[in-house]
């Protein structure tokens, strides 16, 4: 089986995570596809930069997040339209209850700096190991799990102090 044959099938099994990973940083669907297409166009590009037995899935979400970094470089106009996005309505049909959980995992994370949310979803989302998670972010381990680390800790607190407000009545 040559590299070839083995390379084009692997990129495609990474498809659901790229998208992922994507969506978390754009917060668009749409953005978020283009990325990924933009993400899978470079890596076929450069398919002969990868070197085989490393891992593929670091390789390519670090292309995935150098487009969206360039991407955002290019455009401030679409950065600012992102940080300004409109609040999700608060009236939701019955049967919502997940949603609205994780819209409120989403709404605590803005509390947390972009480097610990990238740390967090890349560990605690997406399920890579922490040597993978940093050569995603471009950090030494130490400094990944660090970011890890705090973005739980606030979190934990976040939650925390909200729970014993809800004791407290």
């Amino acid at each position: 089986m040559t590299e070839e044959q083995d390379f084009r099938p692997a990129l495609t099994r990474l498809l659901p995570d790229l998208r992922a990973f994507a969506r978390f940083l754009s917060r668009d669907p749409a953005a978020a596809d283009d990325l990924v297409q933009d993400t899978l166009l470079r890596a076929l590009r450069n398919e002969a930069q990868w070197q085989p037995g490393t891992s593929l899935r670091a390789w390519t979400f670090s292309i995935l997040r150098n487009a969206w970094f360039e991407d955002r470089r290019r455009s401030a106009a679409r950065r600012r339209a992102l940080d300004r996005a409109p609040p999700e309505e608060e009236g939701r049909p019955a049967g919502q209850e997940h949603r609205m959980e994780v819209m409120g995992l989403a709404r605590a994370m803005k509390d947390l700096s972009p480097d610990q949310q990238e740390a967090l979803v890349l560990v605690g989302a997406l399920g890579f190991s922490s040597e993978d998670a940093a050569r995603v972010a471009g950090v030494q381990v130490g400094t990944l799990k660090a970011r890890v680390s705090r973005a739980r800790k606030a979190l934990a607190a976040r939650y925390g102090s909200e729970a014993d407000q809800g004791d407290a009545e």
